[in-house]
């Protein structure tokens, strides 16, 4: 246990928290509990590539990079099939794993891909890509917690988003009463959340991040930690490019195959999605007669992309929507046909291109001795991309390897492809062209915020160049626990460090499927799946 029982560290996770963001509320005086926390030790946080959530956060508390801990996306593929992320995908310790193996306690609350918990020492509430009822550690916590401070929700809607918040910090509280932990960790989804539903609309964000700071005040009087870290998985702000429909830009270059007629793989870029952003069911025609309509106009060349096109035109997309089946729209669409690509995007959050490799991929058709030769040419096709304004896309593409290392690297995408400025909104839909309009006005950015106080923390050393992965590191030294070898951060120069060491072989439980549907639906209802 920590000195005299109380919490040493604690440690605020705020989704997508970054200084354009919050320097415009410090202004006016808006956030007094976070002011005066970034008036220690603070700066910029270097998110990593991709700086996407599923993929951060794990990245943030095992130290490694995701060819080390396994998670690349929202979505894990198995061949051309996939599946949303989940905690059994993590394949490395966790911060309060190690310090459970050094005789630490922890609570954790809300920290994204930990669903299903692995059983430590102490209790566990899982976050993002969790179900909204999900499995705790201990198992009976979540109702002890529900009883306790009046329910518990995990996701919530845009009217529901200031009690979600407060929820965050009443289970914090009482799990820290309850357990006495050593460490704490609580994270805040909605401030990502509230930019992706709301973007660019700032009373909206002023009021989640005036909930958020209400409950970081809370906390700190609760709870009284020694030491106090505020974090971000990534920055977010608004984005002036166009979507850069990348699998169309691949067909126009030869690596893409597409089929029509519902009889390819599915691209998951469908009208489905948009149906579900409209909220929209369609139940009044014979399915069976308008997928049969449909399917013979697509083999004609007549997709639903295109159909929705000349639809908008004349004002009469919205009701189509509402009154065509989502399958018989589904099987209109131009699909990429995966076992006769060469190369495609699989998932805009990947950030890049998969090859479709011949023994490795289901149908795979570029031979091994072809691979590099393939993935030089579509590097060089990819670095050519230029947007309407004759601007590059990308201002890289690269292998793999260039960004991840160790043994889960062979699961990544072959080549990664970094927008300009994180300002190109990049697709997997096709299209009648490259560009598309944008699909949102706000999304990430690569810098993020760090910030730092407390009996061991040295607030005169500047924070400059710190990156994701020295977060778990710098922590561990708080309790003079040593980062392991294996971590790809540094102990920041604003505590001392406690060394290195190996830690025995970590031998997580197998990966498991997630198996449920509302998840993929949020995911989508963010944009995070197209």
């Amino acid at each position: 246990m920590g000195d005299n029982g109380s919490l040493r560290t604690l440690l605020i996770g705020i989704d997508a928290a970054c200084l354009p963001v919050l320097k415009p509320q410090f202004k006016q005086n808006r956030l007094p509990h976070l002011q005066r926390l970034l008036s220690g030790a603070s700066g910029s946080l270097e998110s990593q590539i991709p700086p996407w959530t599923a993929s951060a956060w794990p990245s943030l508390y095992t130290g490694t990079n995701p060819g080390k801990h396994g998670v690349f996306d929202f979505l894990s593929f198995d061949g051309y099939e996939w599946n949303v992320v989940n905690g059994t995908h993590v394949r490395r310790r966790t911060l309060w794993e190690y310090l459970d193996r050094c005789g630490y306690r922890s609570v954790v609350v809300n920290v994204p891909v930990t669903h299903p918990p692995r059983p430590f020492d102490g209790a566990l509430i899982p976050g993002y890509t969790a179900p909204e009822a999900p499995k705790c550690h201990p198992p009976e916590i979540l109702s002890d917690v529900e009883e306790a401070i009046g329910g518990y929700q995990l996701y919530g809607d845009v009217e529901s988003a200031k009690d979600c918040i407060r929820m965050r910090g009443d289970a914090f509280r009482y799990l820290a009463e309850r357990f006495e932990p050593d460490f704490g960790f609580i994270q805040f989804q909605w401030t990502d959340t509230i930019c992706h539903k709301k973007p660019g609309d700032w009373a909206a964000l002023e009021r989640i991040y005036g909930a958020v700071d209400e409950q970081i005040g809370e906390l700190l009087d609760a709870c009284e930690p020694q030491n106090v870290f505020v974090v971000s998985d990534h920055g977010i702000g608004p984005y002036e490019g166009r979507s850069f429909l990348v699998n169309e830009y691949l067909r126009e270059h030869g690596f893409v195959r597409t089929t029509n007629g519902g009889t390819g793989m599915p691209s998951w870029a469908g009208v489905r999605d948009a149906q579900l952003k409209h909220g929209t069911e369609a139940t009044q025609f014979d399915s069976s007669f308008i997928e049969r309509l449909t399917a013979s106009t697509a083999k004609m060349g007549l997709t639903s992309q295109r159909i929705e096109s000349i639809l908008s035109v004349i004002g009469l997309d919205d009701l189509v929507l509402r009154h065509v089946p989502m399958r018989a729209i589904s099987t209109a669409t131009e699909q990429v046909d995966f076992p006769r690509s060469m190369a495609y995007m699989r998932s805009r959050t990947e950030l890049g291109v998969r090859i479709n490799l011949e023994g490795r991929e289901p149908d795979g058709i570029v031979p091994e001795s072809e691979y590099e030769s393939v993935r030089s040419a579509l590097i060089e096709c990819l670095e050519q991309a230029e947007t309407p304004a004759g601007k590059p896309v990308f201002e890289s593409v690269v292998r793999r390897g260039q960004y991840f290392k160790g043994p889960e690297a062979n699961r990544a995408v072959d080549i990664l492809t970094i927008p300009t400025d994180f300002d190109q909104f990049l697709s997997t839909r096709l299209g009648a062209g490259q560009f598309d309009a944008p699909e949102e006005p706000w999304n990430h950015k690569r810098a993020g915020l760090i910030a730092a106080r407390g009996a061991v923390v040295d607030e005169t050393v500047p924070l400059n160049n710190a990156h994701l992965f020295d977060v778990a590191p710098s922590v561990l030294a708080t309790f003079d626990v040593p980062a392991d070898v294996e971590m790809d951060g540094q102990t920041l120069p604003i505590v001392e460090s406690a060394g290195e060491r190996k830690y025995p072989l970590f031998d997580p439980d197998a990966r498991r499927k997630t198996h449920n549907e509302t998840i993929e639906d949020r995911l989508k209802d963010l944009g995070y799946l197209e």
